[in-house]
Formats: C-alpha cells, structure tokens, sequence
C-alpha cells in the first residue's frame, strides 16, 4: 500500500496541541525545545498553557504548528515508521515548510524560523481590515473563478486561494471584492458562501510584499534534496531539486493552495493511503471528499501513533 505524509496548515492550531506526544516521546519533547531555542522564546509554553487567541497570530501559529507536526513524525520514528516509508510528503500552505522539514531538506531550527518570517510577512502585507477571504462551499474551482473574476473591479483583487476539495475554494483579495464575491456564489447556487475570520487576505497578488520578504530570507536557508519528493502546492509536480524548492516557496505566497489536485496526482501516482501528521483532521476531511476510496489517519496524539504504528504492521 503506498502511502504519503501530509501535514496540515493555518486554522489546525489548538491550545495544548502536542503536548501528550511531548510528555510521551523524549524525541517529541526534543523538537519544542528545538523550536523554542531557535525562536528565543517559550512558543512551547503559548502552544500549550498560552492564550488561543495569541496562538492564532499568524507569526505564532505557523512555527506552532511546524513543531507539533514534527513532534508527531518524531514519536512515528520512535515506533519504528520512517519518512522514507511514504512515497510522497506534502503540505497545505505553512504545512509545506513541514513536509520539507519532515523529508530532510530543511532543519527543524531553519523552518521555525522561516515560518516566523513567514507569518509576520504575511500579516504586514495588507494593512488589516483591507483583505478579506471567503469559503465557497457547493462550488467548483471553475465556478469559484468565475465568481472571483467578476468581483473583482477598479483595480481591487479577487482570486481563488485554496482549492481544497470538490466543493471547497476559498477566496481572497481586497474586502469589498471578497465581499461582493460571497453575495454572486450565492445567487450561483453555492450551498454556503462565508467571510473566514482571517487576519489578512492570503495566498493573492496582495502578498506580494511577503514573497519578496520570504525569497531574501530563503536565499540565506540551505536546502537539500528532500528524502521523498513533495508535490507543491502552486505546481502540482512531484519536486526534489532544492532550487525548485526554493522557488517554489516563493511563488506560494501569491500563488493558489492546490490541494484537490495535489491529492489527486498522489491517488494517480499510486497512493491510497494518507497520513496526516500534526494537529487537527482538516486534511483527512478534504482527502475523504476528494476520493472516498483513499484510507486516511489523522495522528496528533500517542494514542493515534499507537494505533497507525500497530496497524502498519500488521
């Protein structure tokens, strides 16, 4: 059975997260510590006793959830499961920096810190209360493009950001735009159309600021060829040269999550079986709405380590 990693992005963070895997798992504990090191600050005591909503700061959430992904491959290790056990690693948003991490192209201390980089960027692109994103639910990516073309005038932008699953895009851009977006999907039929409670517009031509800042700070990061290759989020390609990385990391921040199509070229190269490393199910959810067929597990917690590992190796 091939299988791939995934690891989830932006909106899994939890107060707590982790926390068992780290009192369970020496090499688990190791990363926050790791973390909080390169960070020179206790992020491992905001992830577990903190306040939610500091947690949820784009700055504090994305390396948050970088260490609870890596805690988790950690004690997989522990139990015997290796990266080079999967056929392919990838990650939605921030949770591609994870996926990096996890096959080895980049270092725990490294991706911490670009992930801070990383969130402070992207909240200081866009004065807050200018962009906004929206989910389309009961939409296609086709249908969700349309409508996001069509909101968008005089200049504002409206574009697709992730196209999570079937029925899932979400939207971003200027606020009015985003806002006149949600009114057209639903005149279009869409089941549900909603503002996300968002701190900035992500994954749009309005973070062009943040992908200028994040190419000068991976241009200082080495990155070597990951262990298994990632499918990238902007180019939906099975990738393991480190300057496409690298590139490609850049583009992310403007460029489109494409998840449903990342899953399906997974499904299409052979797998049907997908972990989801780190905190929270979203993943697992969008994979089961893209192909019911596929096997998914969510694993955040001794308990899910002890269950995937018994199962393995079966």
């Amino acid at each position: 059975m091939s299988r791939a990693f995934i690891f989830p992005g932006q909106g899994a963070q939890a107060i707590g997260m982790g926390k068992a895997l780290a009192e369970a798992f020496p090499a688990a504990r190791a990363i926050y510590d790791e973390v909080d090191e390169a960070l020179g600050e206790k992020l491992s005591a905001l992830i577990w006793e903190g306040d939610a909503d500091t947690l949820t700061l784009t700055e504090n959430a994305q390396p948050a959830l970088m260490a609870t992904s890596m805690a988790a491959l950690r004690a997989l290790e522990a139990e015997g499961v290796s990266v080079t056990d999967a056929s392919f690693v990838a990650g939605h948003s921030l949770g591609e920096y994870s996926a990096l991490t996890a096959a080895g192209a980049l270092s725990v201390a490294d991706a911490a810190r670009l992930l801070r980089t990383r969130g402070r960027a992207m909240q200081n692109a866009v004065p807050v209360g200018v962009g906004a994103m929206a989910a389309l639910l009961g939409l296609d990516l086709v249908r969700a493009k349309a409508v996001a073309a069509e909101a968008a005038s005089d200049g504002e932008v409206c574009a697709a950001a992730n196209d999570n699953d079937p029925g899932q895009v979400v939207i971003s851009g200027h606020k009015a735009a985003v806002a006149r977006a949600v009114e057209l999907a639903k005149a279009l039929g869409a089941k549900r159309a909603v503002m996300l409670p968002v701190s900035a517009p992500f994954h749009c031509a309005l973070m062009a600021p943040a992908a200028e800042a994040m190419a000068e700070a991976l241009a200082e990061v080495s990155i070597s060829a990951p262990k298994v290759p990632l499918v990238a989020n902007v180019s939906v390609e099975a990738v393991t040269d480190p300057d496409t990385i690298r590139a490609l990391l850049v583009e992310q921040v403007t460029g489109a999550v494409r998840w449903r199509e990342s899953v399906e070229y997974m499904i299409g190269n052979g797998v049907s079986e997908f972990w989801e490393i780190g905190a929270g199910k979203a993943l697992s959810g969008m994979v089961r709405r893209i192909d019911r067929s596929a096997s998914v597990a969510a694993i955040g917690t001794p308990e899910d380590v002890a269950k995937v590992t018994e199962q393995a190796a079966v």
